[in-house]
């Protein structure tokens, strides 16, 4: 009997989720449910996003409540046909959580990898490797006011297969604060030292937003370094751009004032969870960091324009390039993607703002992954 009862646990949304808290069930005691369906909101440090059953069958018992903050791997809730009794699922529940409980207290968890910093070209750079495979490696470059784990929920799923490696550019997250113009090119040339510190002749380079302006910068002027390029709504490709996000980002010291702002990074408000508004806040408190912002800003985006032109030289790389947008970007309009070589693919995807590699992760993985059987 016990083997027609499945548990529905705490998902692992990226290598440094260690709990999640259960913000709203989306589904009923009693509800016959498919794979793949909305069943309840998860919010995370990163992010809050909408949990898929990963299995079908009758939602008999509903085990966390809403609120309720729990590890990674804890039981959520119980499928199971009609025809199994209440106390049959009692015991499953009830020898469920002995064994995680005591899986816990064994310490069974796996630790989280964590993030090591090496000089290049001067400055100290923060990254997080993970992962081990044949091929050039993927590298992460993260957008303005981002850092390395903005890719969270992409690094585990690559790293299956490839070394992959996210870094801080300098003036984010652990890297050195202190840029000299904040120009593309300096940031280029603090990845390129990077790549030769860590000892990569080539990678895949997989940049979102100014990273991705940063990774074709990279691919452009020092052409073997890159085997293929992802970009994730890439700056560079047009004038336009948010400037309220940027003024925002930089101005607003208080939650209920960046909260607004940051909600218009996505499709869907409901994704910026408070702990993400207040680690942003929490960074920007270190020293050096909205003076080196304040110097990307105007290098990269004086006066509320993009000052980085690079999508008409798209026909000087050598090595494949794929773009992924989000329709519904509010920082930099999908509509800069049109009419590019047709050489260059691009997906835009539905529903979903301008953190396309979190808001649509899994297709987004998908497209890396094939991109990479290329480079």
């Amino acid at each position: 009997m016990s083997g027609e009862i499945q548990p529905i646990v705490m998902p692992k949304w990226g290598l440094a989720m260690q709990e999640g808290m259960l913000a709203e069930w989306l589904v009923e005691e009693g509800a016959t449910i498919d794979k793949g369906q909305e069943i309840a909101e998860i919010e995370t440090s990163k992010i809050a996003n909408v949990f898929e059953s990963p299995a079908a069958g009758v939602l008999r018992r509903r085990v966390a409540e809403e609120g309720q903050t729990l590890p990674v791997g804890a039981l959520l809730a119980v499928l199971a046909p009609a025809t199994v009794e209440e106390e049959a699922i009692d015991r499953f529940v009830a020898a469920f959580q002995e064994r995680f409980a005591e899986a816990l207290a064994a310490g069974a968890a796996q630790a989280a990898p964590e993030p090591r910093t090496v000089e290049a070209g001067g400055r100290r750079i923060r990254y997080l490797e993970v992962g081990e495979g044949a091929g050039p490696p993927v590298v992460f470059i993260h957008g303005f006011g981002g850092d390395l784990s903005s890719w969270t929920l992409n690094q585990e799923a690559l790293s299956e297969t490839r070394r992959t490696i996210a870094l801080d550019l300098p003036g984010h997250g652990g890297s050195d604060k202190s840029v000299a113009t904040g120009s593309l090119a300096e940031l280029a040339e603090a990845v390129a030292d990077f790549l030769e510190a860590m000892e990569i002749p080539r990678a895949h380079l997989v940049g979102h937003s100014l990273g991705g302006a940063v990774a074709l910068e990279l691919a452009l002027e020092r052409p073997g370094k890159a085997a293929g390029l992802t970009l994730v709504a890439p700056a560079g490709f047009g004038e336009e751009i948010a400037s309220a996000y940027l003024e925002g980002f930089l101005q607003e010291k208080r939650v209920k004032k960046l909260r607004p702002v940051l909600e218009m990074l996505v499709h869907d408000p409901a994704t910026i969870s408070r702990e993400m508004v207040e680690e942003v806040l929490r960074y920007k408190r270190l020293d050096g960091v909205v003076e080196a912002l304040s110097r990307i800003r105007e290098s990269c985006f004086a006066e509320g324009r993009q000052r980085i032109e690079l999508r008409s030289r798209l026909g000087e790389l050598a090595v494949p390039v794929q773009i992924l947008w989000g329709r519904e970007d509010r920082i930099l309009p999908v509509r800069q993607a049109e009419g590019l070589p047709e050489d260059v693919p691009v997906t835009v995807f539905e529903a979903c703002g301008h953190l396309a590699h979190m808001e649509k992760a899994a297709e987004c993985n998908t497209r890396i992954a094939a991109m990479l059987e290329r480079a």
